[in-house]
């Protein structure tokens, strides 16, 4: 038996080896991507506010929380460095969905298939594991939370399950700092904690030592997931800046659900999607004791991941990266033969129908390796390999090069347009709070606060980007200087 013990644990190690090298392997040619991502330059362009000085939301904005800027002005914006910590955080992950995996599949070959399909699908190009969003750095803390949960909730664990939950629900706390949608993962956490601690006798709940470990366990879950939260919020409190934090983390994004979500009325498809995911825990809850704690863990995690990917109801692919861990280790309890695998696989095909009605996937994966392997052998020239991520990319890259080379007092540069990575090819920031035109044409302040910054330092170049929209500031101050494909630059009179 030991022996037995100890081959599985060895075929365990070498196969985590060979899936971790396969992950390293499928995200290594995004480290020589150029910067062609419109998301990722206006990253960038926080992240050097940040390290510039500027105050986050009020000086310098984009409407999510403050950690994704944090990680990338901790490499001051730098395209390569930001990939490889998202490739780092991406490994980790593999690992630990690899130890998650382990605490509810009670196969080796139902772990294998289920880490394999999350390493594989992540380190694709193909719902953008390849770009460094919130998202690819959320997974991570996501996984943790959910092995600490799935550990503080086993039956022979009689001491620190307080701090367990604590830990969860702080790590869930500094993944919603990378985005918001990290509260359906926490509530799936909540509502697990929920059914396998309810009762088999419906009026035992009224019982005040039930009464009392429930509200000590979701207390204390609650406030631990807070704690980051506040802190993140006080900090704002003490720059005097705490309206411009909740503004563009909070009030600015419920537009931004409204969006695609009107059905009969206002936020109706809102409204249908909740009270289907309401109908699907009710279902749980009346047989809950009829699956093991592991099938109800990944149910209840699927059923808001998949609600967290369709909640704003735009059709990002990134969006899809949050259902992967518990869709993946749906897909671990199909491949099991118990009296759960059935409906495992009913919940597998139908999260997968709905995600590709729902969603578009990256068309050019298969290409986009063989466009990284005919440019790392130089039968590829830089042109044509920039030009595969977007007919645009070359162009940025002419816009950049033209600034550096004329630009001798490195005075800043504004682009009209929606390409914010120019901002990072050329170490420039944006002349007020937005860095896009679709966000100072968006935003109730944006044509006055560009203007008035426009006003206060005048920059040496303005670009004027083809299909940006009208220019809607003045040029009496510039002339011409040359127009690339389409891209009008300005330079200021000496």
């Amino acid at each position: 038996m030991k022996l037995l013990k100890k081959l599985e644990e060895s075929i365990g190690c070498w196969f985590l080896i060979t899936i971790s090298f396969l992950f390293f392997l499928l995200r290594f040619p995004s480290l020589f991507e150029p910067d062609w991502y419109g998301d990722e330059g206006i990253y960038q362009v926080l992240g050097l506010g940040i390290n510039a000085g500027r105050l986050l939301y009020r000086d310098i904005f984009d409407n999510k929380p403050p950690l994704l800027y944090l990680v990338y002005s901790f490499v001051n914006s730098d395209l390569f460095l930001i990939r490889l910590l998202s490739l780092i955080f991406g490994l980790f992950a593999v690992l630990g969905f690899y130890f998650l995996s382990k605490r509810i599949l009670s196969t080796q070959k139902s772990v294998f298939i289920a880490t394999g399909v999350f390493a594989v699908l992540f380190g694709l190009p193909l719902i953008e594991g390849n770009i460094a969003n919130a998202e690819n750095f959320m997974l991570l803390p996501n996984i943790v939370a959910g092995i600490l949960m799935l550990k503080a909730t086993e039956k022979n664990i009689l001491n620190h399950k307080l701090i367990l939950i604590a830990l969860s629900g702080f790590i869930l706390g500094l993944s919603f700092l990378f985005k918001i949608v990290a509260i359906f993962d926490f509530a799936a956490f909540f509502v697990f904690i929920l059914l396998i601690d309810f009762p088999q006798k419906i009026t035992n709940i009224f019982n005040k030592t039930y009464i009392f470990k429930e509200f000590k366990k979701l207390g204390v879950y609650t406030t631990s997931f807070l704690v980051p939260i506040l802190l993140a919020t006080l900090f704002f409190v003490i720059n005097g800046s705490l309206s411009y934090f909740l503004k563009a983390v909070l009030f600015n994004n419920v537009g931004y659900v409204g969006y695609g979500n009107t059905l009969i009325i206002p936020q109706g498809f809102l409204i249908l999607k909740i009270s289907l995911l309401l109908l699907f825990l009710f279902y749980f809850f009346i047989r809950r004791y009829l699956f093991e704690r592991g099938a109800i863990f990944v149910s209840v995690w699927l059923s808001f991941s998949v609600f967290s990917a369709f909640f704003s109801q735009r059709p990002y692919t990134h969006y899809v990266l949050v259902l992967l861990p518990a869709f993946c280790l749906m897909i671990g309890l199909f491949s099991l033969s118990n009296k759960f695998s059935k409906l495992a696989g009913v919940l597998t095909l139908s999260t997968f129908i709905i995600v590709l009605l729902g969603f578009g996937f990256y068309a050019k994966t298969l290409f986009y390796y063989q466009n990284f392997i005919s440019f790392a052998i130089n039968s590829k020239s830089i042109t044509s390999y920039q030009r595969f991520f977007d007919g645009s990319t070359p162009r940025d890259y002419e816009i950049a090069n033209y600034i550096l080379l004329h630009n001798k007092t490195n005075s800043n540069t504004f682009i009209w347009g929606n390409n914010a990575q120019v901002y990072s090819l050329i170490d420039s920031l944006p002349p007020g709070r937005y860095s896009v035109a679709y966000h100072i044409t968006n935003y109730k302040d944006g044509l006055e606060n560009t203007k008035e910054g426009l006003k206060k330092t005048p920059p040496q170049f303005i670009v004027i980007m083809p299909n940006a929209g009208r220019y809607p500031f003045s040029l009496s101050s510039y002339s011409l200087k040359i127009n690339l494909k389409g891209v009008n630059i300005y330079e200021k009179f000496n």
